[in-house]
């Protein structure tokens, strides 16, 4: 409730309303000190919500309630009920939740309402959907929650055709987004205007390569890479293009992890390294020789085990399987 505004108790039309309080027991060992208005508001909803009152005056007090608590959800699930009751316009119910939402961007109970508000209107709200997700992820890339009600408009009601430019747009602001990422995954294996994930796989290869070499160090495209050939391993292992992003990379850093991981993966898949790739690694035996292995996939092992040390038992249980 807004500083200043009067509480329920002074609404005329609240006049034959008897208020009900929390009860917290005979002797409650630790009271929560409610603020007075808090405490009003709270009383007058028990009223309604007990009695159960479907009213303009519910739905005016569930605004107020909100506004003082905006995660209770059983007040969330009281409005619902009241909209429906009143066959109220759903549109302008946007407009209030997208005002609650721009404050509180991390609320499960704000995002359920807005899923639910969706349903209801259907694929002619969506694009107004795309566009409020993008205005609080332009405030937050990483938010879970609009991320997560973004992918559900997209499949449940439409809204795909620039959401691959959306990607490209996040990705070339902030090519770390893993968020970005994972979204550009969902696009090209779910869109129904690409083709699906054969369709796309060849120039997104060559999409993720290029983000590959600029940062080698960004996790990200690495897992996207593998992703674009999960379930096809020996397409995995047959593509040239693979294994030759590994070799320019080792070349550069032979300490790269993401590098050495996904070479690693190769070589257990079947991988018969060139002398290129051997050559890449082979002053590693002679500058370390605890880094040096019996065959060139125990070496890529010892490799990282000194330089992913927060994975240096994940590695060494690696390294037991290729002798096994």
């Amino acid at each position: 409730m807004e500083h200043g505004k009067s509480g329920p108790s002074s609404w005329p039309e609240m006049a034959d309303v008897v208020p009900v309080p929390q009860d917290d027991g005979p002797s409650p060992v630790v009271p929560i000190a409610y603020r007075d208005d808090f405490r009003e508001v709270m009383d007058y909803f028990r009223a309604l919500y007990c009695a159960g009152e479907r009213s303009p005056r519910a739905l005016r007090l569930t605004n107020e309630a909100i506004e003082l608590n905006p995660a209770n959800y059983t007040v969330w699930h009281f409005r619902r009920l009241i909209l429906e009751a009143l066959d109220s316009d759903l549109q302008e119910e946007i407009n209030f939740i997208e005002k609650i939402a721009e404050c509180n961007p991390k609320n499960y109970q704000i995002w359920h309402h807005k899923r639910w508000l969706a349903e209801k209107l259907g694929p002619g709200v969506a694009n107004r959907e795309h566009e409020f997700t993008m205005k609080i992820l332009a405030l937050d890339a990483k938010n879970y929650h609009a991320w997560s009600h973004r992918q559900w408009v997209l499949q449940a009601l439409g809204g795909w055709e620039s959401e691959l430019q959306y990607c490209n747009q996040l990705l070339e602001e902030d090519i770390f987004n893993n968020s970005a990422w994972n979204q550009r995954y969902l696009v090209i294996t779910r869109s129904p205007l690409l083709g699906g994930l054969m369709a796309m796989r060849d120039s997104e290869v060559d999409f993720t390569i290029e983000a590959i070499l600029a940062n080698p160090r960004n996790e990200s495209p690495w897992k996207y890479l593998k992703g674009l050939y999960r379930g096809e391993n020996n397409l995995l292992v047959a593509d040239e293009r693979i294994s030759d992003v590994c070799l320019k990379v080792l070349n550069k850093d032979w300490s790269c992890v993401f590098a050495l991981g996904l070479l690693l993966d190769l070589l257990r898949l079947g991988l018969q390294p060139s002398d290129e790739l051997k050559a890449a690694l082979e002053s590693t035996r002679h500058c370390d020789p605890e880094m040096a292995g019996d065959d060139f996939a125990t070496t890529v092992c010892c490799i990282l085990q000194k330089y992913d040390p927060l994975r240096i038992n994940y590695w060494s249980w690696y390294k037991s399987t290729l002798s096994s």
